[in-house]
């Protein structure tokens, strides 16, 4: 009996020893993770500040074209993300996409190819001017009388064109077409989309979740300044019953912050028949490899686990709606922080999940940061629309508007929608 006794005692001390053990491990990981959270943030409200800093900077040079050129082109990043380029035969029933198709713009800089809207995938926003373009590789190619604006994804069709295997930088992009010369084209190309549009949205609730680029709180010393942002814009282009503008400035996709959107998703009214994530910009400026996280492991607190829960959540709770994911718009301010901070990923890093995830979701991405659109690294896109390099001025955010609307507009179009809200 008493050698029973003494055994089970000693059972009980090494389960003892053991659940200590566990806790003490424990209380370790919750103590270094709570260690981790406080310099994380300390580094998230540096970068924070260095960002506002570097903002005030550009919008002093933004009224010296000259200055600011300098400034840009002394900061900037080299660009050596390559993409490739693929287009397929298009149907010559969508028009043989001659020049003289283009008599509505003649007289312009560069022609634009009619019916250039991008069929076939989920992403939206690249559009094609030019003639024709031939060869399999950048030496080869030969670009007869107009350039390529915007970039060419995968399935893209160019109506009047073949281009394959070819690979392009961004910065070789911007190159053959300057991104004001760009915007400038495929806003006039939206303002068609819009004019010809047959969709109805009156009867369309719309509700738009983002950051100050959303909430257009850089023009907040302004008289209602709300009513100049994106959202309050689409809805007047629209025609739209309602937009809600879940804008908040400084928030993130992933929990870096406070007001990350996977946290507030539920803000969004239930009877909402659009809507719209915008982001990856704040992201941009602080997410290390290990906040990206992996599509593998989609953990919480990461970028790609938080984007994750964050489309999970919207289609579980708003089963109705049409959710659209719309990836940053490229700027140069992230350029600069990478400079000081080798540890920051690309913006490509965050648009490739974006367009991973939305895929996988089933939701469609308007694709921003590919189509060489108010891209800031250009300084003409500054000076005239984005006058602190990431955020716009009322004609700024009109634009996006615009491009904004003509996407969902080509987004119901192609799901063979007749109205909207309905």
């Amino acid at each position: 009996m008493n050698k029973l006794n003494r055994v089970m005692l000693m059972l009980i001390a090494m389960a003892a020893i053991m659940l200590l053990a566990v806790g003490i491990d424990k209380g370790l990981q919750r103590h270094e993770r709570k260690m981790w959270e406080i310099e994380r943030e300390a580094v998230y409200e540096e970068a924070r500040a260095d960002i506002a800093s570097m903002q005030a900077n550009i919008q002093t040079l933004s009224e010296d074209p000259e200055a600011l050129i300098s400034y840009i082109e002394e900061n900037e990043l080299n660009y050596t993300e390559k993409k490739e380029v693929f287009l397929e035969e298009p149907d010559r029933a969508e028009g043989d996409g001659s020049v003289s198709d283009n008599e509505a713009y003649k007289g312009e800089a560069e022609n634009l190819v009619s019916g250039n809207s991008v069929p076939g995938n989920l992403v939206y926003g690249n559009f094609v001017s030019g003639n024709s373009v031939s060869g399999n590789s950048e030496s080869e190619n030969s670009i007869s009388g107009n350039s390529i604006s915007g970039n060419l994804e995968w399935g893209s069709f160019l109506p009047g064109g073949l281009v394959s295997g070819n690979l392009l930088f961004p910065g070789e992009e911007r190159e053959i077409c300057a991104s004001y010369e760009n915007t400038m084209k495929i806003n006039r190309q939206d303002k068609k989309i819009i004019a010809d549009s047959e969709v109805d949205f009156s009867d369309c609730k719309i509700t738009c979740l983002g950051d100050s680029i959303t909430a257009a709180s850089n023009l907040d010393t302004i008289e209602n300044y709300q009513s100049m942002s994106y959202p309050s814009q689409l809805g007047e282009i629209l025609g739209a019953e309602e937009v809600v503008n879940l804008g908040i400035g400084g928030s993130s996709i992933g929990r870096y912050w406070e007001n990350a959107f996977v946290d507030r998703y539920q803000e969004i009214p239930e009877d909402t028949d659009v809507i719209l994530v915008m982001g990856g910009t704040n992201d941009g400026f602080c997410a290390s490899e290990k906040e990206l996280g992996s599509l593998e492991k989609r953990e919480k607190d990461t970028f790609t686990g938080d984007l994750d829960e964050l489309l999970f959540g919207l289609q579980k709770d708003y089963p109705d709606a049409q959710i659209v994911l719309i990836t940053p718009l490229p700027n140069v301010l992230h350029d600069l922080l990478r400079k000081s901070r080798d540890y920051l990923l690309p913006q490509s890093a965050f648009v490739r999940v974006m367009k991973q995830l939305g895929e996988e979701h089933g939701i469609p991405v308007i694709d921003l940061y590919n189509s060489n659109f108010l891209d800031t690294h250009d300084a003409a896109v500054i000076h005239a629309l984005m006058p602190d390099g990431v955020h716009g001025n009322k004609t700024g955010y009109r634009m996006l508007a615009q491009h904004i609307a003509a996407q969902l507009i080509l987004i119901e179009e192609e799901e063979g929608v007749e109205a909207v809200g309905e």
